[in-house]
C-alpha cells in the first residue's frame, strides 16, 4: 500500500522540539491521543491505519501496550526538554482501528502509563472508541475502574442491509445491549452514525436516528460517508458494482438529522456533532478544532504542539522497531508560519459553534460577513455578538464559507 503521509521534512531521531512551542503554551490544554491499529476485518469504505491479523508482518499485539507506554515515556521527556510546563492532561482518546479488539488491561496500562507520566487534571474526559461486538459488561466495567469516563459506540446504522453495504460485522441489536452494559458501569455514551451510504434511503437513515436515540446516548456524531481512493468502496464504485453516493441525498439526510436531533433536546456544537448540553460534547474533539496541544501515540498517529505537526510510522512492524531501538517514531513533521497557522485556525473554528470571532478575521474576512448573512451562510445575531455561527445551510456549505472567509 502506497504512503498517503504527507510531504514534509524528517522528523529528528531524538523528536526534539523548537524552541517555538513554548509561545502562548499558558493558553493551551494538552491532550492524549492513543491509536490502536487493529481491526479483526477491514471494513470496504476505511482508509484509516489500521491493520488486520494477516496484514502486521509480525508485529504482536500482545506488545503493542508495552509499546505504546514507552512512547508516552519518550513523550514526557521530549515535553521536558522543550522546556514546557508540566501540564496535567485534560483529554485522553483511545481510537483507532478497533481499540477494544486489546484486553481491557491492556488500555488500562497505556491509560495508567498517561498518569504516571502527566497526571490526569480534575475531571478529565478519558474516551475509547469500541465496536459494539467487541465489548461485554465485564469488559466496560473494567474500562470503569481504571478511570474511563466515555465509550463511543460504532453504529453507523441500524440497517441491516446498509451495514452490509458498510461491512460491518455487528448485529444492529447488540447497540441497545452495550449501551445498557456501559451506562451500568457508569460510563458516558456516544453513537457514531454514517450517512449516504450507497442504497440508503431516507426512511433507512430516520430508522437509525430513531434507533440512535432510543438510547439516549449523551452525544451523537453523524459523518457522511466519504469515498477515498484506494478503498475497496472506490474500486466498487469504479466497477459499477456499487452506486455513487449522492450529494443532494446527503443534504437532506443531514437536514433530517439536525431536525431529529434539536426536537429530541440534543444542540449542534460542531457541523457532524450534537450533545444534550455543553457538559457532554466531546472535549478531546473541540480541543483538535481549538487548535490546542495533543500527542499522539502508535502508527500513523499525528501529533500538535504549538504550532508544530508531526506523524509517526506507519505500520505496527515499523513502529515496534522504533520503541524497541528507543527512538522517536516519528516519520515527518512540519512547523506551521504565522501565515498557516491564521488559515487553519479559520478552517478549523469555522467548524464549532461560536468558537472563532469576527476580530480574528482580516479585513477581507470581515467584508465577507454580511454578503455570507445575506446569503443564509452565516448567523446575523451571532455576527452582531461578534462571533461566526454557520446557519443550517452554512453548515452544508461549510467549505464554502471557509473559502469566503478566506478571500479565496
Amino acid at each position: 500500500m502506497p504512503s498517503t503521509l504527507p510531504i514534509a521534512d524528517p522528523a529528528p531521531a531524538d523528536g526534539l522540539l523548537p524552541e517555538s512551542v513554548l509561545d502562548g503554551v499558558e493558553s493551551r490544554n494538552f491532550g492524549v491521543y492513543l491509536h490502536v491499529p487493529f481491526c479483526r476485518v477491514r471494513c470496504g469504505y476505511c482508509d484509516f491505519n489500521t491493520y488486520t491479523g494477516d496484514e502486521l508482518r509480525g508485529a504482536k499485539r500482545s506488545d503493542y501496550a508495552g509499546q505504546a507506554s514507552a512512547e508516552v515515556a519518550l513523550a514526557g521527556s521530549v515535553l521536558r526538554e522543550a522546556g514546557l510546563p508540566e501540564r496535567e492532561v485534560s483529554t485522553v482518546f483511545f481510537g483507532g482501528g478497533t481499540p477494544t479488539m486489546l484486553p481491557a488491561s491492556d488500555l488500562a496500562h497505556m491509560l495508567a502509563a498517561v498518569r504516571d507520566e502527566w497526571g490526569l487534571a480534575a475531571g478529565a474526559e478519558v474516551t475509547t472508541e469500541a465496536n459494539p461486538d467487541s465489548v461485554d459488561a465485564d469488559y466496560l466495567l473494567a474500562l470503569k475502574e481504571a478511570g474511563f469516563t466515555r465509550v463511543s459506540f460504532g453504529m453507523q446504522s441500524a440497517v441491516p442491509s446498509v451495514l452490509a453495504t458498510l461491512e460491518r460485522t455487528h448485529d444492529p441489536e447488540r447497540i441497545p445491549l452495550v449501551v445498557a452494559c456501559a451506562r451500568d458501569a457508569g460510563l458516558d455514551v456516544s453513537l457514531d452514525l454514517i450517512y449516504g451510504t450507497p442504497g440508503e434511503t431516507l426512511d433507512d437513515w430516520r430508522r437509525s436516528l430513531d434507533q440512535a436515540l432510543a438510547q439516549e446516548p449523551d452525544h451523537l456524531s453523524a459523518y457522511s460517508l466519504i469515498v477515498e481512493d484506494g478503498t475497496k468502496l472506490a474500486r466498487q464504485i469504479r466497477r459499477g458494482e456499487v452506486a455513487q453516493p449522492d450529494d443532494d441525498d446527503a443534504a437532506d439526510m443531514y437536514e433530517v438529522a439536525d431536525a431529529t436531533l434539536e426536537a429530541a433536546g440534543y444542540a449542534w456544537y460542531e457541523v457532524s456533532n450534537w450533545a444534550r448540553g455543553d457538559e457532554h460534547a466531546s472535549r478531546h474533539n473541540l480541543a483538535y478544532w481549538q487548535g490546542h496541544d495533543w500527542w499522539g501515540v502508535g502508527p500513523g498517529a499525528h501529533s500538535h504542539v504549538g504550532g508544530v505537526r508531526w506523524w509517526n510510522v506507519k505500520h505496527p512492524a515499523a513502529y515496534a522497531q522504533r520503541m524497541a531501538e528507543g527512538v522517536s517514531p516519528g516519520a515527518g513533521r512540519e512547523t506551521l508560519d504565522g501565515a498557516a497557522r491564521q488559515t487553519e485556525r479559520i478552517l478549523l473554528a469555522t467548524r464549532v459553534r461560536d468558537e472563532l470571532t469576527t476580530a480574528e478575521l482580516d479585513d477581507e474576512g470581515r467584508a465577507a460577513i454580511a454578503p455570507l448573512i445575506a446569503d443564509d451562510l452565516l448567523d446575523g445575531r451571532a455576527a452582531l455578538a461578534g462571533r461566526v455561527r454557520l446557519t443550517l445551510r452554512g453548515r452544508l456549505l461549510a467549505d464554502a464559507v471557509v473559502r469566503r472567509l478566506l478571500g479565496d
